[in-house]
């Protein structure tokens, strides 16, 4: 169930965050058959951290060998592909290169290869006719590649979506704008105070709250680790530039960084990016001219004919970076706490499997409760340019967003879903598309705004109207 819960009910579990990995966690505690509560702190999910990603389903290949990040990761992968048909979840079949351009970068190829062989990802070596065969678009001087065939496309917010559609359909109880102020643990419960609400109990807290993940830390402890949250910012070219390449263009990684990445998205454009940049705010990442011009021209250089298609967006995302280069998950036993923190740019497609290890520390510390049986599953609209859209059907009824071809049908249906209903702008937007295109909004949103003034009080303000509500404009 969703938003409702009475003020003394106690909980298995609650956890705190409602990012990809939060929602994973949350699908995966209710079908062990944990009572469990999710609350996050801002008026959606995903309003953070898992916002902003490159939306690629990671083989592991690149993994540090026998870390937790690597088990997670793979074991991610897998049971993402075992569960998407059965959630109607996107994955675009694509396979990904590490490109070379230089004899350094060529010279990394061996411990590319070796890594991967440890991690059980099957990789294989093209020498530079192979790479400009497999895609012609490249710069002419590469030198060669590494192509990982398992390396594909995903939508980044349908999933973790799906993960908390599912939780709720099977008993799970989301709490939106639930920030948690504190707590105390009085004879094995805590007490959980929520700005604004009654206070939370539970036996059991998972933190999951990413860039807050070490405040929030401090309720049960002093934080082992320090979150610095590393930002990373995008430049998204035009649908024009989606049939230039089909492959994932990845460069050979630093010890700080994956690097700059060239990719298509699910949703028919082409993304570049991220940046790596630390910083001290948590919540805002912001986009500057210098980095993005540098995005710019690292495109133009591994794909030159990027030169002739438009920038349609800009966008910075922030990952939960600590001064470890592994996940930080722990159970403390005696606290009744599991925290789950530095989870960084591998999330999306770690989260399934962070939140089946999370379960097993739950059932090995703390409780072991029956599993759901006759579990229900959730069916999730497809947003993903490959596969048929609403839009393309004869009786679609009036589009609403040109750009992204998304039908007032879909809008109206994600802001009055009785199971998961769109709780900000950024919410519908994620889950329609809407306002994402080409005008980036310029033209739709006084219809978007027209259709959701009612779903969405206080968040939406008709246009033309002013604070005193005379009808004149100010």
């Amino acid at each position: 169930m969703t938003e409702t819960v009475a003020g003394d009910s106690l909980y298995d579990i609650a956890i705190i965050g409602g990012g990809v990995v939060g929602c994973a966690v949350f699908r995966a505690c209710v079908l062990a058959g944990a009572r469990t509560v999710l609350l996050e702190k801002s008026g959606d999910l995903l309003e953070g951290a898992s916002k902003a990603n490159s939306a690629i389903l990671h083989t592991g290949f690149d993994a540090t060998p026998d870390t937790l990040e690597a088990s997670c990761v793979q074991r991610g992968y897998a049971l993402y592909r075992e569960l998407c048909v059965d959630m109607n979840l996107s994955v675009v079949e694509t396979g990904a290169m590490v490109v070379a351009w230089t004899e350094d970068d060529l010279a990394q190829f061996p411990k590319i290869i070796e890594k991967a062989a440890r991690n059980g990802v099957t990789v294989r070596r093209l020498d530079a006719r192979e790479t400009r065969e497999r895609e012609p678009a490249l710069a002419g001087d590469v030198r060669g590649a590494v192509l990982v065939e398992g390396e594909h496309l995903i939508d980044p917010w349908s999933a973790p979506m799906a993960y908390a559609r599912q939780a709720i359909l099977n008993g799970g109880t989301l709490i939106r704008q639930a920030r948690v102020e504190r707590g105390v643990r009085r004879e094995g419960v805590w007490h959980l105070d929520i700005a604004g609400r009654p206070a939370m109990q539970t036996r059991t807290v998972i933190n999951c709250a990413g860039n807050y993940g070490d405040l929030v830390e401090a309720i049960a402890r002093p934080s082992p680790f320090r979150i610095t949250p590393r930002k990373g910012q995008f430049v998204v070219f035009d649908k024009t530039a989606h049939d230039l390449f089909r492959t994932i263009i990845l460069p050979v990684p630093t010890a700080l960084t994956k690097g700059v990445v060239v990719t298509r998205t699910v949703f028919g454009n082409v993304l570049v990016g991220p940046t790596a940049e630390p910083q001290e705010e948590r919540e805002f990442p912001t986009v500057d001219h210098d980095n993005l011009e540098a995005l710019r021209k690292a495109a133009f250089r591994i794909i030159p004919a990027l030169r002739e298609h438009d920038v349609t967006t800009t966008y910075a995302g922030l990952r939960p970076a600590t001064q470890f280069s592994d996940y930080q998950i722990e159970a403390l036993k005696t606290e009744g706490w599991i925290t789950v923190g530095g989870i960084r740019s591998t999330g999306l497609t770690g989260a399934l499997g962070i939140a089946e290890h999370v379960v097993t520390l739950y059932r090995d510390r703390f409780a072991d409760p029956a599993p759901l049986e006759n579990v229900a599953l959730p069916q999730m609209p497809n947003l993903v340019d490959e596969l048929p859209r609403p839009w393309m059907q004869p009786e679609r009824g009036p589009i609403a967003c040109h750009c992204e071809r998304v039908t007032e049908k879909e809008i109206e249906t994600a802001l009055k879903d009785e199971v998961l209903p769109t709780g900000t702008l950024g919410g519908l937007r994620r889950r329609t598309r809407c306002m994402m295109g080409r005008c980036q909004g310029f033209y739709c949103t006084r219809r978007v705004m027209e259709l959701a003034k009612a779903h969405l009080p206080g968040l939406v303000t008709p246009i033309g109207e002013n604070q005193r509500g005379d009808g004149r404009d100010v």
